[in-house]
């Protein structure tokens, strides 16, 4: 997958250090509301951002796009792709297949979503949520959506042991105030949400924000409007040969993060994985062989 299949956001992200003060002060408002920002004309762009409308056209080209109007038509194409639902992604992927197993196809895109990905990851944020996640002062909270639930579960099962106060919060929304209450300054809410963004994650969102407590957010390749409530967050790529959106990048972030917890908490968690197997034991959970 080459420069021409990154979004606009991907784009503005890898170059950002490249961007000069103006283009950076543009990005930042496109990336604030985003896709919306941008879809408006070329001066009321300009305007919303302080920047010239030169400086508007510039940075169009400087992500690679002929000129505005067409970085404009990228991001209409966006706003398309995110609103799809899953007959219109499977109709898409159906007409424009190759002649090869779904297999094959499958683990062409799945291998090209994380590559892409990893290329957006920088090293420091990684650690730096890693670190967030280790720090034993801090309380985690873990949510999903409807489809991510079961990623935040998968997380909420391995911190569970890893370490203390880790919390996952019920699928209910209702309940979400209850879990918002007791938030402190210091708490830690890992949020997921992907394409056909929950109107709760954004709320959820809105509220740990003004608690004081950190969000760190997984996310697709456009981005959940939740992101620019975020201290940090994972773009993930989502796309593949199918109905539904692929979980795999996600997933593999999520597993990189436990490992980096655990190994930086060995002692502690190795202490508890020993008083877990007790207990499992005496439930007699797993059959023993000898």
């Amino acid at each position: 997958m080459g420069e021409t299949n990154l979004t606009v956001a991907e784009r503005i992200r890898s170059q950002f250090a490249e961007l000069t003060r103006a283009e950076r002060q543009l990005a930042n408002l496109l990336l604030e509301n985003y896709p919306a920002s941008g879809l408006g004309s070329i001066t009321a762009v300009a305007e919303a951002s302080h920047v010239s409308t030169p400086t508007v056209a510039r940075m169009a080209r400087k992500l690679g796009f002929g000129g505005f109007p067409d970085m404009q038509a990228a991001l209409r194409a966006e706003v398309e792709a995110t609103l799809s639902n899953p007959i219109a992604k499977h109709d898409r992927w159906a007409e424009n297949a190759p002649d090869t197993h779904i297999l094959n196809r499958f683990a062409d895109a799945v291998t090209e979503n994380l590559r892409q990905t990893l290329r957006q990851i920088g090293p420091e944020g990684f650690n730096a949520v890693s670190a967030l996640l280790a720090d034993k002062d801090r309380r985690i909270h873990i949510v999903g959506g409807r489809i991510t639930r079961s990623l935040a579960d998968y997380l909420f099962t391995h911190m569970q042991v890893i370490r203390d106060d880790v919390s996952l919060i019920a699928a209910n929304s209702n309940t979400w105030p209850h879990y918002v209450l007791g938030m402190k300054e210091r708490d830690v809410v890992v949020a997921f949400d992907i394409r056909r963004y929950e109107h709760d994650i954004l709320r959820l969102a809105e509220m740990v924000q003004a608690r004081g407590a950190t969000l760190v957010l997984f996310t697709d390749q456009w981005g959940s409007p939740a992101a620019k409530h975020a201290t940090h967050g994972f773009h993930c790529r989502i796309e593949a040969p199918s109905a539904w959106d692929s979980s795999v990048v996600t997933l593999f972030i999520v597993e990189a993060l436990i490992a980096a917890v655990e190994t930086a908490t060995w002692d502690e968690t190795r202490d508890r994985m020993r008083t877990l197997e007790g207990l499992f034991d005496e439930m007699r959970l797993f059959r023993k062989f000898v």
